[in-house]
């Protein structure tokens, strides 16, 4: 498994609002999904705003990694039980909450292209 990117994503109610504050702060986004997400590199940092499509309603970290699969593998060799991969319009991903009372998920995703 190589992970190539981690990044930090907030979900917000208001993408537009959103978008246009931190657009006034650090510049536009690199990439942006309609109310989808959008996402800003900024300095070595990914931040993403998740608007419509999310996993979680709480800040989650992001990891891309090159093979999916082989980290669902991985991680279910380790105990831990992981649903299998969902497939959106640019990624395949798996999102995991951690045990007990912590609120805290990680979403681990490869991209479609």
């Amino acid at each position: 498994m190589t992970v190539h990117h981690v990044g930090a994503a907030y979900p917000v109610d208001n993408l537009t609002a959103a978008v246009d504050l931190l657009a006034a702060l650090v510049g536009e986004p690199t990439v942006a999904d309609g109310d989808r997400w959008a996402r800003f590199d900024i300095g070595g940092t990914r931040i993403m705003l998740a608007g419509t499509d999310r996993d979680a309603d709480t800040p989650f970290l992001t990891i891309k990694v090159d093979d999916l699969d082989d980290t669902l593998r991985t991680l279910r060799s380790r105990g831990h039980e992981i649903a299998d991969p969902h497939t959106g319009p640019h990624e395949r991903r798996i999102t995991i909450r951690l045990p007990g009372e912590t609120a805290w998920h990680i979403a681990v995703y490869e991209p479609l292209s």
